[in-house]
């Protein structure tokens, strides 16, 4: 009788605006938990409007809590790299500022290894117009995000049209490239 019980395993990403990221990893096969926060800066328990400020240095994150035994740590990144613009420093589309930044907050060794083989390999690949700009810091703290932020494009996906113009074309990006990887 196999009594072994899988660890979950935690990777922090940064890539624009939480809500997008948040929106695609909720539907990921494999992920326990998505929360939206801030990590990467210098002031405690930030604000969102102090965030968006740029003044903190924090970025806009998503805590990503999963099963590693369901989808691997490449998989999350491969998807992570396919539904933002790595290349572009401190910026998504109309989202401008070092709260914007591509980033991976790795929780271990092996997470940052893993992150910079990827990146090493889309950069050799030219997989990307430009080179990849993701920072790739040791996760120190994470600050969970207002309730008002937590669950936003499932909440709010009728009423705000930042929805309906920014989150909807990444998950459905998602959906087109890792159909295989969706929750059921």
């Amino acid at each position: 009788m196999n009594t072994a019980v899988s660890a979950n395993d935690t990777i922090t990403l940064g890539g624009g605006c939480f809500w997008c990221l948040e929106a695609v990893f909720q539907r990921l096969n494999g992920v326990v938990s998505v929360a939206s926060g801030y990590s990467g800066g210098y002031i405690k328990n930030p604000a969102y409007k102090e965030v968006c400020m740029g003044t903190t240095g924090h970025a806009e994150v998503i805590q990503v809590v999963f099963d590693p035994t369901v989808v691997s740590l490449q998989e999350i990144l491969k998807v992570f790299f396919k539904i933002h613009d790595p290349t572009t420093l401190n910026r998504q589309g109309n989202d401008v500022g070092t709260q914007y930044r591509s980033a991976i907050f790795y929780h271990t060794d092996e997470q940052k290894t893993t992150a910079e083989e990827i990146i090493e390999g889309l950069n050799k690949s030219g997989a990307f117009n430009s080179p990849i700009v993701t920072e790739v810091s040791p996760f120190t703290v994470f600050y969970k995000a207002e309730d008002y932020h937590q669950n936003y494009f499932n909440q709010n996906k009728n009423s705000n049209p930042y929805c309906q113009f920014v989150i909807v074309p990444k998950i459905e990006k998602f959906e087109q490239y890792f159909s295989d990887k969706l929750k059921k």
